[in-house]
């Protein structure tokens, strides 16, 4: 199998597995509890909470553990906005932002809240500039993703963080595709809360993260026990932590070499893939993330695209895998301002660590035939 969807989720690191096995095994105490059993995870939580937080540039304490990207998403949407006591009740995202960010604006919508969803520009930039234009005096809180993870186009967020602090917004992003593949460090962002998740640079599904600046107000979306400085309520999962942990560590050790050699591939991909007549490139070729390569192919259906490269071993994706089986376009490509038929044509190709310019070129070449038939396909049928 050649796998090119790791934006949906990478394959856990085996170095990763090794740190979480003896939480799987004989380290089984609960992070609360005061005996000695206890103990020991609450040290290895709080190792891993220094370990995530040094990965992003933040403190210990400013790091909340949830069961991955999209609770911690909804923490910050709902907790940022319930917390605050001066009655404004306006909130700002834009249209290509993950739907665990739009539902959750959509939701607080319909409790009453005035929503402003900002478009992008065809290569999926928000301009800050425009987000700026949108912000009101009663702007309770703005998010805006860091990078995109249909496209992978990156946005200014520190330019959009400044201009909602001068209106007295908080500000959010989701940094989900980000964190672990390109330097992320809150301090320059600006950002009063982030959102990331192991499961995207190597390390376990259900292992999440909100980082919340120090001294931001929250009210707690999952109430019960004290946990996480009573922010989250819910007894930790050790193992999937400590596994986040030591994820965090790797890929602060090994970004630079990992994103270089990615993006080459990338870059060669495109250029093969390219051969292929009517094939375009959807958002940012320049301000993208390393292993993003977002294609579509005049007159051709991104899910025949990607039903046949899994026929042929190849592993690939019309977009967010949290939108599987659903037959609607992209929404982040319709905002790119495509029609409803070209967005459907979006097939998303995402490399990783484990990817060689062998699978580059054998899916570039999978790509051009499906693609060449696909198209003689549909002659036959009109004519």
């Amino acid at each position: 199998m050649i796998y090119l969807d790791h934006a949906a989720t990478t394959p856990l690191d085996a170095r990763v597995l090794d740190a979480m096995l003896p939480f799987l095994r004989g380290g089984f105490g609960n992070a609360s509890s005061v005996h000695r059993v206890g103990q020991e995870a609450r040290r290895a939580v709080d190792r891993a909470r220094q370990e995530v937080a040094t990965l992003i540039g933040a403190r210990a304490d400013e790091i909340i553990f949830t069961s991955g990207g999209t609770e911690a998403d909804n923490l910050a949407v709902f907790g940022l906005t319930a917390a605050r006591e001066d009655g404004r009740r306006h909130v700002v995202t834009s249209a290509i932002e993950h739907h665990a960010v739009l539902h959750a604006m959509q939701r607080l919508a319909a409790s009453g809240y005035e929503l402003t969803i900002v478009a992008p520009g065809s290569d999926g930039r928000v301009e800050p500039a425009v987000l700026a234009a949108a912000l009101r005096p009663d702007t309770a809180l703005c998010s805006v993703m860091l990078a995109n993870n249909e496209i992978g186009t990156l946005q200014d967020i520190s330019a959009m963080a400044e201009a909602a602090h001068a209106v007295g917004a908080l500000f959010h992003t989701d940094a989900v595709q980000a964190a672990g593949l390109v330097p992320v460090e809150v301090g320059e962002l600006g950002v009063d809360a982030l959102t990331l998740t192991g499961h995207k640079f190597y390390g376990p599904k259900g292992a999440g993260v909100l980082y919340l600046r120090r001294g931001t107000r929250i009210s707690p979306t999952q109430v019960g026990g004290g946990h996480e400085r009573g922010r989250r309520a819910g007894t930790e999962n050790v193992a999937a932590i400590v596994g986040l942990g030591a994820a965090a560590t790797l890929a602060l050790e090994e970004m630079g070499t990992r994103a270089d050699r990615i993006g080459a591939l990338r870059d060669r991909l495109w250029e093969k893939v390219q051969e292929a007549p009517g094939a375009h490139r959807n958002g940012d070729p320049i301000r993208t993330l390393p292993g993003h390569l977002n294609v579509r192919f005049d007159g051709v259906d991104g899910e025949a695209v990607v039903l046949n490269l899994d026929l042929r071993g190849i592993a690939a994706s019309m977009g967010s895998a949290c939108s599987s089986g659903s037959l609607e376009a992209s929404h982040v490509l319709l905002a790119l301002g495509l029609s409803n038929e070209k967005a459907r044509g979006g097939v998303r190709l995402t490399l990783g660590r484990e990817t060689t310019e062998a699978d580059v070129d054998a899916a570039a070449q999978a790509l051009r035939e499906i693609v060449e038939r696909q198209r003689a396909l549909s002659a036959a049928r009109t004519g």
